[in-house]
């Protein structure tokens, strides 16, 4: 995809909204909220919780809906459907999820500069004509960001006709994640970066994934003044430690690829450790990282025998059959011995419960903003599963506390040697303590931050963090 390009798309886009934003002027306008104030007698708070992604691989938009409708609001939960959503989110009758149509794939017979636009104008035009007329007017729009384009564009504009106030959830910074591909000094990423940080200032109210983030945002460039809390990820009540052998031995024989249920005596008796890592098989989680640090664990010549180790891979993503061609070949060269590498991608609850089962969970979540943190490991703290992930951004001691719940790592070979300790028998009491940790803080729930946080600020809890 050439600059030029991308800069005509991001151009056009911006014209596009601009456009629509005449129109709505010109012509008959969309209905507006009028409703009770917050807090105030019968008022029933009403939220549109917009992703641009899949809902099903949306867990904290997915909580944020759930825990609205906990309280009595009502949701439109608006996103793909693309996997399957959590189940907590079926039959609710105070949740209504709305799909939006998924864009259309270019034709190879239709030249990007050509199929660009169009693409653009069809995600502008559902997402307008969604918000604005389709659904009835709410009193909030809450968005995840990223991506910020255009849903931030959209919302504001939305929200201004309608008079919905807009409630940003930042995860991350859009234009971060495309200099990783782009590089710093793309001019996509300048385009992105200004576009990003006006339209972030619009949002009535701010979340943030972390406390360095809400720093971040307070200063420039974004220079945010409105009202901002800083939500840690906590788990939702799926995910829970399973202390029972007779369970973890019915979970491991149901949710295991069928091809290595025979290893669930050798797991159940310790012979064989159990390793789970959730990617989204993208290049800001190097999963090449762990694929070395098995093949050095594998290759070990310590005289210590190396307990043999089943890797579950969870998740879909574009280098997925990439890495699965490489793990073939690695396999069958003989570079893996003691070392199986499978894949799955499970249903919410048999995910949360394969969690539970395993020995120690891997991340390899690499932040571009440096600010943000993995969802999965807060997962994982749920289930009781001490962890091994990657450490080198400003806020990963926000979330896991070295050698109380897990162990950072960079590098292949730091990753191979925490593995290789902590399953080995002299790391198993070290493996025990950090479980017992990753289940304290799993201990922080959900529920309870958000209560003393967004509910507050919604108007549906009157709890306040202390």
């Amino acid at each position: 995809m050439g600059v030029p390009v991308l800069i005509y798309s991001l151009l056009f886009s911006v014209f596009v909204l601009i456009l629509l934003t005449c129109l709505c002027f010109l012509l008959l306008g969309p209905s507006k909220y009028a409703g009770p104030a917050a807090g105030s007698p019968g008022a029933v708070v009403s939220v549109d919780v917009l992703v641009l992604g899949d809902i099903g691989r949306s867990p904290r938009m997915t909580y944020h809906a759930l825990s609205i409708a906990k309280h009595g609001g009502k949701v439109n939960l608006i996103g793909y459907l693309e996997s399957p959503p959590h189940p907590g989110l079926i039959n609710n009758t105070n949740i209504t999820i709305t799909p939006l149509p998924t864009p259309p794939q270019r034709p190879q017979s239709i030249p990007f500069i050509l199929f660009a636009p169009f693409k653009v104008l069809y995600q502008i035009y559902h997402l307008f004509s969604l918000l604005a007329y389709s659904l009835p007017p709410a009193q909030w729009i809450l968005v995840q960001n990223p991506p910020s384009i255009p849903t931030l564009a959209v919302a504001s504009l939305v929200c201004h006709l309608r008079n919905s106030k807009l409630m940003i959830d930042w995860h991350n910074y859009g234009w971060t994640i495309l200099a990783g591909t782009r590089g710093p000094r793309h001019p996509l990423v300048y385009l992105s970066k200004f576009y990003e940080c006006y339209f972030g200032r619009l949002g009535h109210f701010h979340l943030t994934v972390t406390k360095a983030m809400a720093r971040q945002l307070r200063a420039p460039p974004y220079k945010i003044t409105n009202p901002m809390i800083d939500v840690h990820d906590r788990p939702a009540a799926i995910f829970q430690p399973i202390f029972s052998k007779s369970e973890r031995e019915q979970v491991l024989n149901r949710v295991l690829p069928a091809s290595q249920r025979q290893l669930v005596p050798q797991i159940m008796e310790g012979t064989m450790r159990l390793l789970v890592s959730s990617t989204s098989w993208t290049p800001d989680e190097d999963f090449s990282i762990l694929l070395d640090a098995l093949i050095k664990y594998a290759a070990a010549a310590t005289g210590e025998i190396v307990v043999p180790v089943l890797a579950i891979i969870t998740g879909k993503g574009p280098q997925k059959e990439m890495y699965l061609r490489k793990i073939a070949d690695l396999t069958a060269a003989g570079r893996l011995p003691n070392v199986r590498i499978d894949t799955a991608f499970l249903p919410f609850p048999d995910y949360a419960k394969l969690l539970a089962c395993a020995d120690l969970g891997i991340c390899l979540h690499m932040s571009s903003s440096g600010v943000d943190l993995p969802m999965k490991v807060v997962d994982m703290f749920g289930a009781g599963l001490p962890v091994a992930a990657y450490s080198g951004y400003e806020s990963f001691g926000e979330l896991v506390k070295e050698g109380e719940n897990g162990h950072g790592f960079e590098t292949a070979g730091e990753l191979a040697g925490i593995i290789a300790r902590l399953l080995s028998a002299r790391g198993a009491a070290e493996l025990v303590a950090l479980r017992r940790g990753a289940v304290r803080e799993g201990g922080l729930r959900w529920d309870e931050m958000w209560d003393a946080t967004v509910g507050t600020a919604l108007g549906l809890t009157t709890e306040k963090r202390t």
